[in-house]
């Protein structure tokens, strides 16, 4: 292990996070809003940052697998504790639930303790839909782009932090993959912005949505969420571009350079743009049959926030009939691509698990059947990635019923409780029960919420990062 590289890297990290938080400060000025606790929270950060930047010598700068994984956990630890400072700063929330919001917000899980938005600091707001926006790529990515500069390798905090089972890199330099996915991020971000305030919103509140639909975060600036705008045409641009926030940026940069046939040839994208529209047609089917509003729109609006783990809202499904509702939390489960800014527990391995399923079928009652390896890409899939896949499912369905069980200890009902698990877990923002889509997480007692925290980040690190830290030979090795 290396001690004094690691400290450097998150001297550096909190550097960072203060000049990000120097934005709220000017905003706070622009709005005539107080300046102090977002200067102070920007000074704080720095004043704990550079002493170790200046003070700490490193001379070995080559970054070990163990190295990558602390670095990985201390930063989203780091990032959500100071980050929750300009929450209490500003004395708009307590303690716990501005490290709450904090968490949520840099795992882009979208759940909140707020229950009146409009009376937030708008400084504040764009604070928390920033959070989002730097946890959508990772900013474990971002520094990464930025590691030639200070002399560091960056390959094992890319395989730390990178969602899915596999890291498909596009350069051979990961530094070069880091600053191109930030590139297509950025563009996609500006884009959503541009076309919010040509369909009607505020610059303000096209800026905060753009950052909290390209992260699939889902915070929003009104308390209804997007519903509140009543713009079908808002409606549309969020659709799409939560929908391309979903899809792994790889495909993305396929695309921008011409791959075309790769790009759309891909079988994981196949298979989640089918899971997307027949999960559509279940819900519009199963609103029509229960004589509800029934409008397409508000069906693949809410199917693809869910599924992307963006957590919008245009609608309270909650009063949707049960079949709809069995739709919403499979999705919950689900997530979007790997290797796209969205959670749960991604497409690429719910397909790559399907066809091995189906490999074991196709044997099943014949003994001298010929193996055939499970096939991705044209390739077959290593026993090591199917052992990870299947030991992924089990873990994320036993930390999910821990939680859940936590929660309920707590005295809340089964759907409450499922539910949060779910969310918090699969970084999706939204519940059932009291948490829907119109509630908020205010409702849980200190314990809870810090037991969520933990989901959030597990989650968003999928699992494995976080809970290896935990082995004893983890130490020893």
């Amino acid at each position: 292990m290396n001690p004094l590289l690691i400290a450097k890297f998150l001297g550096w990290l909190l550097i960072g996070l203060s000049a990000m938080q120097l934005l709220p400060t000017i905003a706070a000025a622009i709005f005539g809003e107080p300046v102090l606790p977002y200067a102070a929270s920007a000074m704080i950060a720095l004043a704990c940052g550079l002493p170790i930047v200046i003070g700490v010598r490193v001379e070995d700068t080559q970054m070990r697998i163990r190295d990558g994984y602390l670095v990985v956990i201390a930063a989203w630890v780091l990032a959500s504790a100071f980050g929750s400072l300009p929450y209490d700063l500003t004395d708009t929330l307590e303690p716990v639930d501005s490290l709450f919001e904090s968490v949520s917000g840099f795992t882009t899980t979208g759940s909140t303790v707020m229950s009146h938005i409009a009376g937030v600091p708008r400084a504040l707001l764009l604070w928390r839909s920033m959070t989002q926006w730097i946890g959508g790529m990772g900013i474990i990515l971002f520094a990464v782009a930025l590691m030639p500069l200070l002399g560091i390798g960056g390959m094992h905090l890319f395989r730390a932090e990178v969602p899915g089972p596999v890291a498909d890199k596009l350069t051979p330099r990961i530094a070069e993959t880091a600053r191109r996915l930030w590139f297509i991020y950025v563009g996609l971000t500006a884009l959503e912005w541009i076309a919010l305030v040509v369909a009607g919103m505020t610059p303000y509140e096209a800026l905060c949505h753009a950052l909290t639909t390209l992260s699939t975060g889902g915070f929003s600036t009104n308390d209804k969420s997007i519903g509140g705008f009543n713009s079908p045409l808002v409606e549309w641009i969020v659709i799409v571009f939560m929908l391309l926030a979903s899809i792994n940026f790889v495909i993305h940069y396929r695309l921008m350079v011409g791959q075309i046939r790769s790009a759309l040839g891909d079988a994981e994208l196949r298979y989640y743009l089918l899971l997307l529209a027949g999960a559509t047609a279940v819900v519009v089917w199963a609103l029509s049959h229960a004589n509800q509003t029934a409008s397409v729109r508000i069906a693949l609006f809410q199917v693809i926030s869910i599924a992307t783990t963006t957590g919008y809202a245009t609608a309270d499904f909650e009063t949707w009939p049960a079949l709809a509702l069995l739709v919403i939390l499979q999705l919950m489960f689900l997530g979007g691509m790997a290797g796209s800014t969205s959670g749960g527990v991604k497409s690429l391995r719910a397909l790559i698990g399907l066809r091995a399923m189906a490999s074991v079928f196709n044997r099943f009652g014949h003994r001298s059947a010929v193996r055939h390896p499970v096939r991705y890409g044209g390739k077959a899939v290593p026993d090591r990635v199917l052992a990870a896949i299947w030991a992924f499912f089990a873990l994320y369905i036993i930390i999910v019923t821990a939680v859940a069980l936590i929660v309920a200890a707590a005295g809340y009902d089964i759907v409450t409780a499922l539910t949060a698990a779910l969310t918090a877990v699969g970084n999706v923002g939204p519940g059932l029960g009291q948490i829907g889509p119109y509630d908020n997480f205010a409702v849980f007692p200190p314990l809870v919420k810090l037991t969520l925290c933990g989901a959030m980040i597990a989650g968003r690190l999928e699992l494995f990062t976080v809970l290896v830290i935990f082995r004893s030979d983890f130490w020893k090795r």
